[in-house]
């Protein structure tokens, strides 16, 4: 019973040093590749990495983001940081992309460009937004 329970706490043990080290920090910059696991989605992985999930599903040519498997092996768009001449906007709850662009008096596309968002209506409260 007692070598059971040693050989059960080294098997868990060598799990967490496995998925601690799968998840260590990714380069800084330049294309890097995921492999999906189970129960992962676009945005999960997207917040993993920092990137937004449809500039993935962009570079894997996927069409409809909640079709992924696990195996499958994504290509994880580079992430530049935004030049520092840049501002950056929180999104509060409520708020739409048309009236932050105008609160800034930018167009709510160069917002979307600069942010890599397909959708004017997919922003979400928290979310950090670099206004050009």
């Amino acid at each position: 019973m007692r070598k059971t329970m040693i050989i059960l706490a080294a098997v868990l043990i060598l799990g967490l040093l496995t998925t601690a080290v799968s998840y260590a920090a990714p380069p800084a910059y330049g294309p890097i590749y995921h492999h999906v696991r189970y129960g992962e989605t676009l945005s999960s992985i997207g917040r993993l990495y920092g990137v937004n999930a449809y500039a993935i599903a962009r570079a894997n040519g996927i069409w409809n983001p909640n079709r992924i498997y696990a195996g499958q092996v994504l290509l994880i768009p580079a992430h530049y940081p935004p030049p520092h001449h840049h501002r950056i906007h929180i999104v509060a709850y409520g708020e739409t992309l048309l009236r932050i662009a105008r609160w800034y008096g930018v167009s709510p596309w160069a917002i979307a460009r600069a942010n890599g968002i397909w959708n004017l209506n997919c922003i979400y409260a928290g979310q950090r937004l670099v206004i050009p």
